[in-house]
């Protein structure tokens, strides 16, 4: 499923469910008209009585439409008592998913547009990302519950000063801390080493976590991010949707971007990643960044104006160590 087809399926699921709280509004106005006929008669009259207020305010009969709206009120207060006591005041109101955009996604409508996405509307397009992303699955198996510091070797290496255990003890809490403090301080993580070593491992743990604690989250990896800018940037002009990934990465309480540098970069890769990168910073929303490559390559990599919010506004965090991965497999030990 690509992007575009996500958006389209979330919307079309809008359209169902209001659907069916049209059905079901209707179902109940008969059990009501039936059971209660003065109500139907009520209903009836207040439309007759409504569509006569445009005549009166034509020939500007202001008594008239006075007489009217209070007979409406009255005929109003009647339907509500009768309603109230045999079925509950509320019985003939839609029911709806969501209040806040009666399931329409949008909580305000300007020159006959919706804007002002919901944040239901925001929070199935992150869920229907991860469902293309596999990583729900992961996360299951991956997350802090299962962090297992037995797979790192407790042998010092000499130009790190500590062993690979000790350090990922300390990536560990810096971690948690990242998660514990997210709606109090403002920060970022750039999570650098060779692969195999728990990178993406970590980034599944801070996920998992921040969902658990009802944020947005979203998770991408730097090609398939890179593959999102790129179609953005020479397709725009023949999209008939708006490009919701793009508007996901802006708005997402997190936003974690995996394996950066496995990418193809180009020109217009890079300079949409630093507005990415810069609009986050500037707006205070929290990213996660791993990659394999040392701060060395990213300076050779990339452009030095995202390398220096890197260096400057993110904490680097350092993996090192033996390959976890074939000790997972073989050893029968998980992370």
């Amino acid at each position: 499923m690509s992007y575009k087809s996500a958006f389209r399926q979330v919307t079309k699921n809008y359209e169902i469910a209001r659907t069916n709280a049209a059905i079901l509004l209707e179902e109940r106005k008969a059990q009501v008209y039936g059971s209660i006929p003065q109500i139907a008669n009520i209903d009836r009259t207040m439309s007759r009585l409504g569509m006569s207020l445009p005549r009166l305010a034509l020939v500007g009969d202001e008594a008239g439409i006075a007489r009217t709206r209070a007979e409406i009120e009255d005929l109003k207060d009647i339907r509500h008592t009768l309603l109230k006591e045999s079925f509950g005041e509320n019985y003939l109101t839609a029911i709806y998913r969501c209040d806040a955009c009666k399931d329409t996604g949008y909580t305000q409508v300007s020159a006959g547009r919706p804007v002002n996405r919901c944040a239901c509307l925001k929070q199935r397009l992150i869920d229907e990302y991860y469902a293309m992303s596999n990583i729900k699955g992961a996360l299951a198996d991956e997350n802090f519950d299962t962090f297992d510091i037995r797979l790192f070797s407790t042998e010092i290496i000499p130009e790190e000063g500590l062993s690979p255990s000790a350090n990922m003890e300390s990536v560990y809490r810096l971690a948690t801390k990242f998660v514990d403090n997210f709606d109090t301080e403002f920060n970022n993580l750039l999570l650098y080493g060779d692969t195999g070593l728990g990178k993406t491992f970590v980034c599944h743990c801070i996920a998992k976590d921040l969902l658990d604690a009802g944020k947005t989250v979203l998770y991408q990896t730097a090609p398939r991010l890179c593959k999102v800018l790129e179609d953005y940037r020479f397709n725009r002009e023949s999209m008939t949707e708006p490009n919701e990934m793009l508007d996901a990465i802006d708005e997402v309480d997190l936003l974690i971007l995996d394996d950066l540098g496995s990418e193809m970069t180009t020109i217009v890769t890079q300079a949409a990643l630093f507005e990415i990168i810069n609009q986050r910073l500037l707006s205070r929303k929290h990213a996660v960044i791993s990659t394999n490559l040392s701060p060395a390559m990213l300076h050779s990599d990339y452009s030095e104006r995202i390398v220096s919010r890197f260096v400057g506004k993110y904490q680097m965090i350092k993996f090192f160590g033996e390959d976890i991965r074939v000790k997972t497999k073989y050893g029968g030990l998980r992370i």
